[in-house]
C-alpha cells in the first residue's frame, strides 16, 4: 500500500476542516506561512516529519493516521511483515516503509529508508525535527549531513544523533540505498 503528498494534504485539509479552522488559522498554530501550509494541503511541497510532528502535537492526531490514513490499533505489539509496511514517498527520491504504522501511543517512529541514487546530486535534502534518530544502512551506502558535516555510512553502519540538528542523506555509487530510521520522540 502506497501513499503520496496528496493524500497526506488530504488529509492535513480534512483535520483542518474537522478543526473549523480557516487555512490562515491552521498556518499560524503550525507556525508556517500560508502560502507554505497551502502547498502541503494540496501535495505540491514535500511535507517533513517535523512539519508532521508539530501537527501530532499541536491536534493529538498520530502521525500514522497523517501519513497514511491508518488508525492505529494495536497497543501490545504490531507484526509487520517482510514488505508489507505501509509505505508513502515524501519526495522522488525517497521512499519511507513504517513498520510501526498500526501501534497506538508509539514513543518511536520505526521506517525502511529506501533513497534512490540521483545524478548530478548537488544539494542535501534537509529535515530538522525534534528527537533522536538511529540509521543502519542495510544496503549500499550513503553520505549523511548532520548540522554541515558529512559522514560516509556503508552496509552494516549505523549512527545515532540529534535529529533537532540538520540532517540530510544522499545514496553513494549510482546505486540506491536501504536504511533502517528509527525516530525516538522527546
Amino acid at each position: 500500500m502506497a501513499t503520496d503528498l496528496t493524500q497526506i494534504g488530504d488529509r492535513i485539509k480534512g483535520l483542518r476542516d474537522a478543526l473549523d479552522l480557516t487555512a490562515d488559522e491552521m498556518a499560524h498554530k503550525l507556525e508556517v506561512d500560508i502560502a507554505d501550509y497551502l502547498q502541503y494541503e494540496a501535495g505540491e511541497r514535500d511535507i517533513s516529519l517535523s512539519f508532521l510532528q508539530r501537527i501530532e502535537r499541536e491536534f493529538n492526531v498520530d502521525l500514522a493516521t497523517l501519513m497514511f490514513g491508518t488508525e492505529p490499533k494495536m497497543n501490545s505489539y504490531y507484526i509487520t511483515r517482510k514488505d508489507k509496511g505501509v509505505s508513502v514517498e515524501r519526495v522522488s527520491a525517497y521512499k519511507y516503509q513504517s513498520l510501526t504504522s498500526g501501534f497506538t501511543n508509539n514513543v518511536a517512529e520505526v521506517f525502511v529508508v529506501t533513497v534512490e541514487s540521483k545524478p548530478m546530486e548537488i544539494d542535501f535534502y534537509q529535515s530538522i525535527h525534534a528527537g533522536q534518530e538511529f540509521n543502519m544502512i542495510l544496503e549500499g551506502s550513503m553520505v549523511l549531513n548532520i548540522n554541515g558535516k558529512n559522514q560516509i555510512l556503508g552496509e552494516g553502519d549505523s549512527i545515532y544523533f540529534d535529529s533537532s540538528l540538520p540532517h540530510g542523506m544522499k545514496a553513494l555509487n549510482h546505486k540506491q540505498v536501504k536504511f533502517l530510521a528509527v525516530i525516538l520522540y522527546p
